[in-house]
């Protein structure tokens, strides 16, 4: 059975990878580097501000902090304990797929990172700001699904890899959240 999910998975990959072009490398690239995000991340600072004060935004900036560490290095934890290699490190899927990096990244890649990192942040701004700011849960799901999705483009992660980054990240951005509000309610905000 998991030899059989990991070959579809392996299949849905290379045709997912296979669907890409040169000429949208380029906006792949864009979206799966970290620092490009800064706009996104500045604007939620901002919005912070505005709807929970500096006592507010206080908590919230430790709360996302504490998430990324958390996602960030259950990956890692993930990555070497499950051992999957990338796709791009392993033969059989290496010379038929697009590797649009230049670098691979390390040799496991179950489960993404980035995935992860998007995610979570995407699901604790959405709870933190339910019934504040119109439209952000949509802007902020879609982000993390496209910068999710160009870790396949790219070719350094098997769909499952981004799946279980995005669950990973969703659960942890819930309850990272939902400890932020109880801080809340502590401290007065």
């Amino acid at each position: 059975m998991l030899e059989q999910l990991l070959h579809y998975d392996k299949e849905l990959f290379l045709f997912l990878n296979g669907l890409g072009t040169e000429t949208w490398d380029g906006f792949w690239m864009f979206m799966t580097t970290t620092r490009n995000s800064a706009p996104l991340y500045l604007l939620l600072l901002y919005l912070s501000y505005r709807n929970f004060g500096w006592k507010g935004t206080g908590i919230i900036l430790v709360s996302i902090a504490l998430l990324i560490t958390c996602t960030d290095q259950l990956s890692n934890f993930f990555k070497y304990g499950v051992g999957r290699l990338r796709p791009c490190h392993e033969p059989e899927v290496s010379s038929v797929m697009r590797l649009v990096k230049s670098y691979c990244g390390g040799q496991f890649g179950y489960f993404s990172a980035h995935a992860a990192n998007s995610f979570g942040p995407a699901i604790f701004f959405t709870v933190m700001f339910k019934n504040k700011v119109k439209y952000i849960s949509w802007v902020l799901l879609f982000w993390a699904c496209i910068v999710a999705y160009s870790r396949i483009y790219i070719g350094v992660h098997y769909p499952l890899d981004v799946l279980t980054g995005a669950l990973v990240g969703s659960l942890f951005g819930w309850l990272w959240a939902k400890l932020a509000i109880f801080a809340f309610q502590k401290t007065g905000v």
